[in-house]
């Protein structure tokens, strides 16, 4: 992100002054065209306005540039994510996948939010399309960024005015989900407002936000138990209406204490609040010495979860004599809290559709999260084709989980003290890292090593039980890149990553989520570590590349069956050998000088193996593939027009099987006016309503079958009004210390 940000300056003061000269040069020009041929009429201004393309494809990164996508505008930060090429969304298991591997770092302005799972899927709900200027998808980071992240890292840049003076941007969207058989309170809305004021050596800039949005979706599940003399199939529907809302709020300001120091400090503070109804309706058919019977078991849920987040930075910029050589520091705090208030209503029916008994439970769960990091970065250039790179960082999370389990009882709530429990979690990280980059004619190399030292501890407070864990890990990253001719380019690199255990899936508590189904954390998860390796090749625009992932350890989801009981347990547990194997070609087409084609191909094979899994050897291997398109048409009147769409075949993740191909058809319409500094667009996802999720599960005695249907076509309408002054650059984007620590908190 320095390196961006240092670029752009640099480019900014050479065109600062490039327009300078010309200016002084056009004048001159001017002024003797005028007394030699004063008849004839100057040429006063020429706007030249370039439109980015939604996918940019980069050395390093893949970028998708939202801010000026008509099928992005109005939905969220999700649905965003879901057109881009290569990025798929695990609904199912609430997971964002890039180029079919899971372990995604996710980054927001260059930090990453502590919250993962099923809360990283709510947080980018809640987040609005309208507040993303850009996606970057980054498959190989460099030794400069935190290892954490296997599948690599989606930063995801928030929308930032560029002027002096003051400025700012009003942006208003709400949407209507469109689905058979749904509630009716289907809307969402969005409110954002962006200020910027820049004068004199001091930039203030602030962004508030609130959006209200929904979720509906439909799930059932069959699966079969069979003991000795009894054989059971079950039957489950579930209904969840998922309301909730959000506010954002971000302030901050740039002190330039001179031409080479800058000073910064930000605050950021986020409040999401969410409410799940879940009706669930199970028939369990049941088999004994040939008598068939049927019963039925009715639970009602509720859940109430407050998310909130409070990030404060301190930042330093020094640039010293030497072109190009500069220190950051930053100093951060962030503050999580996530309150869960849970209760199940459940009726137990018999085959004679009588009333058996019924049972009322209720989960509180309290967990506080604070991060503590600082890091500094430090750039020298050595010579006009040597860089030197290099950077200290140091990070202490302490995390405390509280859970109470209760169950009426006797007419009174009683404490079920085998089912509650604390968990306290520990960890500190101290990372160093330096690489050096060459460039000659027709090569460029960077090569890099990172080194993370790692002290854990988990320590289970009402089970006495603790895991210690303290070990270094080496990081090397090497970048190749080749230049043939003007057109011809490519591209080597490798990398090795890592991904730490979330703090929930460490919580060695036992989450009840139905009468026959629970979900345990595993204290004695381990991290799982990966090499990857790229070889791209670019033509122009176009791009292909081949992958190779090699993942040990690989953390997946596993489900535990206990025939006896019936119930089944999801766990995280880590499985031996994921190898991903992929192949991935772009290509830009200009159809007519007002149509342009975006598409972009890839094909997968993963194959998993484990010597021991659930006491057998597993393996499982298949190929798949992803197909993304999008059309941007450019009409008369200030008018364009976009078509998206996606598909991903069916495919494997571990233990679980997709079964469907999923795919979905998106379009929006724009039209401009007040010099386009007012943009009103309309648009639709999920044309069709073909998005779902099928898949199976078909291993030891687990055989389960899940169909999800969700909300996923929902009619949109946004308006974008700019005021102020919209010319000169502001504000600088920064990352800042608490990087990879953020996305593990749940």
């Amino acid at each position: 992100m320095y390196k961006f940000i240092l670029i752009i300056a640099c480019f900014l003061a050479c065109g600062a002054s490039f327009a300078q000269n010309s200016g002084k040069a056009d004048t001159h020009a001017a002024d003797t065209t005028k007394a030699k041929t004063p008849a004839i009429n100057q040429l006063k201004t020429v706007s030249i306005e370039a439109k980015k393309s939604f996918v940019e494809h980069r050395a390093d990164k893949t970028i998708i540039n939202v801010e000026n996508s008509l099928v992005a505008s109005g939905g969220t930060a999700l649905e965003v994510l879901e057109k881009a090429p290569g990025v798929s969304i695990d609904r199912q298991n609430e997971q964002i996948k890039l180029n079919n591997k899971s372990g995604i770092m996710v980054m927001i302005d260059g930090k990453t939010n502590a919250l993962s799972g099923a809360d990283i899927t709510a947080m980018l709900s809640n987040m609005s399309s309208d507040q993303i200027a850009s996606i970057e998808l980054i498959t190989n980071p460099s030794a400069k960024y935190d290892a954490a992240g296997n599948a690599g890292i989606i930063n995801i840049k928030l929308k930032r005015n560029k002027s002096f003076g003051t400025n700012g941007t009003l942006s208003l969207n709400t949407g209507q989900g469109i689905m058979p058989n749904a509630p009716s309170d289907l809307y969402r809305l969005g409110l954002q407002l962006t200020l910027n004021h820049r004068v004199n050596k001091w930039n203030v800039f602030s962004t508030t936000a609130f959006n209200r949005k929904v979720g509906y979706n439909t799930i059932n599940v069959a699966r079969t138990t069979l003991t000795s003399n009894l054989a059971s199939a079950f039957d489950q529907n579930f209904d969840r209406n998922n309301t909730g809302f959000a506010y954002m709020g971000k302030v901050g300001a740039d002190y330039y204490a001179s031409e080479k120091t800058i000073f910064g400090v930000m605050i950021d503070a986020n409040a999401i609040y969410n409410n799940l109804n879940n009706y669930s309706s199970t028939i369990i058919n049941e088999t004994r010495e040939l008598l068939n019977t049927q019963n039925l078991v009715n639970q009602q849920a509720y859940s109430k979860s407050p998310i909130r987040n409070l990030t404060a930075n301190f930042n330093i910029r020094h640039e010293f004599k030497k072109q190009g050589s500069n220190l950051t520091v930053d100093v951060d705090y962030s503050g999580f809290s996530n309150n869960k208030d849970e209760k199940f209503d459940a009726q137990y029916t018999n085959d004679a559709s009588e009333l058996d008994k019924t049972t009322a439970l209720m989960n509180n769960t309290k967990a506080n999260i604070d991060v503590y990091a600082a890091k500094t970065d430090f750039v020298f250039p050595i010579s006009k084709t040597l860089k030197l790179e290099a950077g200290l960082k140091s990070s202490y999370v302490l995390t405390n989980n509280d859970f109470i389990s209760s169950e009426f009882k006797g007419g009174a709530w009683q404490n079920d003290k085998g089912k509650s429990n604390n968990f306290i979690y520990k960890e500190n990280i101290n990372a160093l890292y330096t690489s050096f980059s060459k460039d000659w004619e027709k090569w460029k190399i960077q090569v890099g090593l990172r080194a993370e030292h790692t002290h854990s501890n988990g320590n289970s407070i009402t089970a006495q039980k603790q895991v210690d864990r303290n070990y270094l890990s080496l990081f090397p990253t090497v970048f190749i890149n080749q230049s043939l001719t003007k057109n011809h380019n490519i591209r080597y690199s490798y990398s090795r990553r890592v991904d730490r255990p979330n703090y929930q899936q460490l919580n060695p508590f036992v989450f009840y989520m139905d009468p026959f189904a629970v979900d345990e954390g595993n204290p004695y998860l381990k991290p799982q570590f990966t090499d990857n390796l790229e070889i791209g090749y670019s033509y122009k625009e176009v791009s292909f590349s081949l992958n190779y992932a090699d993942t040990r350890d690989m953390i997946t989801q596993i489900s535990q069956q206990n025939d006896s009981t019936r119930i089944i347990n999801v766990i995280r547990k880590n499985l031996g050998r994921a190898q991903n194997y992929s192949a991935n070609v772009y290509v830009p087409t200009t159809i007519a000088k007002f149509w342009k084609m975006y598409t972009n191909l890839s094909l997968y094979f993963n194959k998993f193996d484990d010597n021991n899994l659930e006491g057998a050897a597993f393996t499982a291997n298949k190929v798949a593939y992803n197909l993304n398109s999008t059309h941007s048409i450019t009409l008369p009147k200030d008018f364009a027009f976009e078509v998206n769409f996606w598909l991903n075949s069916p495919r494997i993740n571990g233990v679980e099987e997709t079964t469907i191909t999923q795919y979905a058809l998106n379009a929006g319409l724009q039209k401009s006016m007040m010099d386009k500094k007012l943009k009103i667009r309309v648009g639709i996802d999920d044309i069709f309503l073909t998005n779902r999720w099928e898949g199976k599960l078909a291993y030891q005695n687990v055989n389960l079958q899940v169909v999800n249907r969700y909300l996923s076509r929902r009619a949109s309408f946004t308006v974008n009004y700019n005021f102020g002054n919209q010319n000169v650059k502001s504000a600088r984007n920064r990352n800042t210390a608490t990087e990879d620590l953020k996305n593990r908190a749940n």
